[in-house]
């Protein structure tokens, strides 16, 4: 009597969460963009609390500035969760580089406005001096951002000379 054996063997694949294909990009957080993004939130943040946290006067300069602050704050948030989540590549009929270089730009003279105002009419109140100085670093860095967006989008084309 002949016998025949037959071998199974089962193969159990895992994939774990890494920066090249998982859910979160943590490489992006240590990208230049990321980190620009992450201190532009940081720096907005401290603007607004420093300001909203301090004794004023002119309710009218102040309030601006948090609304400024404050907006732009969560929009870049936005934009920096999005990458982080790869959410751009789930929406692709939005042209994201623009879109981002239309609120850097935005954000960056509305900010700058707002930290001028808040530096003429702090009156040497510290928290209201530490809330312009904050706006004037974070308009610092929507102008790095702009410049970098800028470069990405209006760079070099290619030009040919056969028509």
């Amino acid at each position: 009597m002949s016998h025949t054996v037959v071998r199974t063997t089962t193969t159990t694949t895992t994939t774990s969460s890494t920066s090249d294909g998982g859910f979160v990009n943590v490489a992006y957080l240590r990208s230049f963009p990321g980190l620009l993004k992450f201190a532009q939130v940081i720096a907005l943040l401290i603007a607004f609390l420093c300001v909203h946290y301090s004794s004023w006067t002119d309710y009218s300069a102040y309030r601006y500035f948090e609304v400024v602050t404050l907006w732009f704050l969560v929009a870049f948030l936005i934009f920096l969760l999005m990458y982080m989540f790869r959410l751009q590549t789930k929406i692709p009929c939005i042209n994201w580089t623009l879109t981002e270089f239309l609120h850097y730009a935005i954000g960056t003279i509305l900010v700058l406005i707002a930290s001028i105002v808040a530096a003429v009419k702090c009156h040497g109140i510290s928290g209201l001096v530490a809330g312009s100085v904050f706006g004037f670093i974070a308009t610092f860095l929507l102008a790095i951002s702009i410049w970098t967006s800028y470069k990405v989008t209006c760079g070099s084309q290619p030009t040919s000379a056969a028509v």
